[in-house]
């Protein structure tokens, strides 16, 4: 089964690609390697996913806005080259979470878009190294913010 069949199988519903806000591009491929730059929480709506996870929002709600990111990613993804068949694995996901001071279970939160990634990509090609931290104010207050490293398709 391709990525995007698993994708359909799944009826998943991508939000817009997020547009750079600042100076930076979504995707830079390099040595058949694709960086996707720090992503937040954008819903199908074009809303974010706001507030500190452990103060504002409950681990389920942190976890959720992961899989939102997640999604925004693979929206991103696919606009840049047109199907998630281009995208050979996951390498690398660093996931920042805006956490109050004693929260302490941001690798469960960003386990949304580890799963979601899992799930659309495979188990083998799906699961690459991962980090999640927890950080003081993301910017706009976003809930999660995540950025990835794929391995291109041969």
């Amino acid at each position: 089964m391709t990525h995007e069949q698993r994708f359909a199988a799944l009826h998943l519903e991508l939000p817009p690609a997020p547009e750079p806000v600042a100076v930076y591009r979504p995707v830079v491929v390099a040595q058949g390697l694709a960086y996707v730059s720090g992503h937040g929480p954008v819903c199908v709506d074009g809303s974010l996913i706001k507030g500190r996870v452990g103060a504002d929002l409950s681990l389920a709600d942190g976890h959720a806005a992961a899989r939102q990111v997640g999604l925004a990613i693979l929206a991103t993804l696919r606009a840049h080259f047109g199907s998630l068949d281009k995208v050979g694995r996951v390498v690398k996901v660093l996931g920042m979470v805006n956490s109050a001071p004693d929260f302490y279970d941001h690798p469960k939160v960003i386990n949304g878009c580890s799963e979601l990634f899992a799930q659309v990509f495979g188990e083998a090609d799906g699961i690459g190294a991962r980090s999640a931290v927890g950080m003081g104010p993301l910017p706009g207050n976003i809930a999660v913010e995540i950025e990835a490293i794929f391995e291109l398709a041969p």
